[in-house]
């Protein structure tokens, strides 16, 4: 079973509607946005903590289990269109 892992900068809102979007799709097993397992290198004590230019949008990894290589296809292809149109970032790895 194919596993398709992706990667969105966006807001909240671009990432419940890709994770709505794929889930939606014929024959997609299980769709999830998994833990952000990155530490984040934010220093509280920095004169420049919490300034708007230090705000950006959220990072998403989003786990797609798909019953076969087609459906995983599809899955990148609407991924990288919905991406497009909400203009958020998105990188699709091979690996977690």
């Amino acid at each position: 079973m194919p596993t398709v892992y992706l990667r969105l900068t966006g807001s909240d809102d671009d990432a419940r509607t890709l994770i709505n979007l794929i889930a939606s799709l014929d024959g997609i097993e299980h769709v999830e946005e998994t833990d952000d397992l990155m530490p984040h290198m934010d220093d509280a004590d920095s004169s420049s903590a919490g300034l708007t230019d230090d705000i950006g949008p959220g990072f998403h990894a989003i786990e797609v289990l798909a019953p076969n290589d087609n459906t995983a296809r599809r899955v990148r292809e609407t991924a990288e269109a919905l991406a497009q149109e909400l203009g958020a970032a998105l990188e699709i790895v091979d690996e977690p």
